[in-house]
């Protein structure tokens, strides 16, 4: 039976994907620049003689064609930067290169792919069709590099009628995963400010034009965009994040510089939302006789995962990791550039449990305490392989 000889291949391969997962959390590479990384996946892949071709620089695809006549294609993706910070666990795997960390779990989406490849090769003749296995650069860093492999033919010859992504979560225990239908992630652009005006002493304040009030206006009044222009039923998220005036308790500079994150899920209310907060902004300086450079640097679009497809690949994962292992996901306001998939092809991309309390195992991703329930790497390569043979019609 095909579920139970995943299962048992994914038990049997469960120490090697450790080992991987631990050689690519001692040996994190930034975004773009992931040569040994690369390198890594490359040689283990030609170990298990499947093919592949690089693409987007670092990145690798390899493709596995099931002996069974399909025509049927399905794409499955790993990331495998890692994050600029430095790691604070004390464990035998830790980070080598200072103040460069696997913080968000791609080394276990790397190794879990590399496993379900494993899985794939040796099951070849069980299954039609063929598989796209998409190694993946720079996720973290913009422009993403989910959007430089699609610029570069990643879903082309021959183009998937699906892809899978999965992504570790703190939140969920180990054996576990979580899922959603529909839009489940936000996209995310980038805001910088810089409000000018002139400077003086702070004791003459009708000398100057002060950039720090017309600044706190912007911040203020931007909030409304948020909470009376946007429909109340549509997410919407605007923080600002870093506000530099660099004055002094009695210096008024002479301009103030701002940083900040605009999030959503609709792209049309994106776009209107983007004019708007250029409109207000630079009217509220022009109103108080100073001037406001306002840019937006547009981020991933929002994640939306297909409902049909979501459908299929729930009931496969509850048949084979049993229905209360299959947990319901909220939306979610962070980004992520798999997005850019979902925006051209139907995309299913879920969380992976990784959680364990009695080990303590509990830290969020992005921080320097991050780690995982290494068990969970049975579930994440068997899984991910019964979902794609199962998708594929067989």
């Amino acid at each position: 039976m095909l579920k139970d000889n995943i299962r048992q291949l994914a038990e049997s391969i469960h120490g090697d994907v450790i080992t991987h997962r631990r050689f690519l959390h001692s040996n994190p590479e930034l975004s773009f620049q992931e040569y040994q990384t690369s390198a890594f996946v490359k040689s283990c892949l030609d170990e298990l003689g499947i093919e592949w071709h690089p693409l987007a620089g670092t990145g690798v695809v390899g493709i596995i064609k099931g002996d069974k006549p399909s025509d049927q294609v399905i794409a499955l993706r790993g990331d495998m930067d890692a994050l600029p910070i430095t790691e604070a666990n004390d464990v035998p795997y830790k980070s080598k290169n200072e103040g460069v960390m696997h913080a968000c779990g791609h080394d276990v989406h790397t190794s879990s792919l590399l496993g379900t490849a494993r899985i794939l090769q040796s099951l070849k003749a069980e299954f039609g069709g063929t598989i796209k296995l998409i190694f993946q650069p720079g996720e973290e860093k913009l422009p993403g590099g989910a959007n430089m492999m699609i610029q570069e033919g990643v879903l082309e010859n021959p183009k998937p009628q699906a892809i899978l992504g999965q992504h570790v979560m703190p939140l969920i225990k180990a054996g576990k995963i979580g899922m959603r239908a529909g839009k489940y992630m936000a996209s995310t652009d980038e805001i910088y400010v810089t409000v000018k005006g002139k400077g003086g002493h702070g004791a003459q304040p009708q000398q100057n034009i002060d950039p720090v009030v017309i600044a706190a206006n912007i911040i203020v009044s931007l909030q409304q965009i948020v909470s009376r222009a946007a429909d109340p039923r549509l997410p919407t998220v605007l923080s600002f994040g870093k506000v530099i005036a660099n004055g002094a308790t009695n210096v008024i500079p002479n301009e103030v510089y701002m940083e900040g994150t605009f999030r959503t899920l609709d792209e049309k209310w994106r776009a209107e939302a983007h004019r708007r907060m250029k409109k207000m902004a630079e009217s509220i300086a022009e109103g108080m006789g100073g001037t406001c450079e306002f840019n937006i640097v547009n981020g991933y679009p929002f994640l939306i995962n297909e409902e049909k497809l979501t459908a299929e690949i729930r009931l496969h994962a509850e048949d084979y990791l049993g229905k209360e292992n299959v947990e319901d996901l909220d939306i979610w306001m962070a980004a992520e550039d798999f997005a850019y998939y979902s925006q051209v092809t139907d995309a299913c991309f879920y969380r992976l449990g990784i959680r364990n309390e009695e080990k303590g195992i509990t830290s969020s991703v992005h921080t320097p305490t991050f780690d995982i329930d290494e068990s969970a790497l049975v579930c994440s390569t068997g899984l991910m392989a019964y979902l794609a043979i199962k998708r594929l019609g067989n």
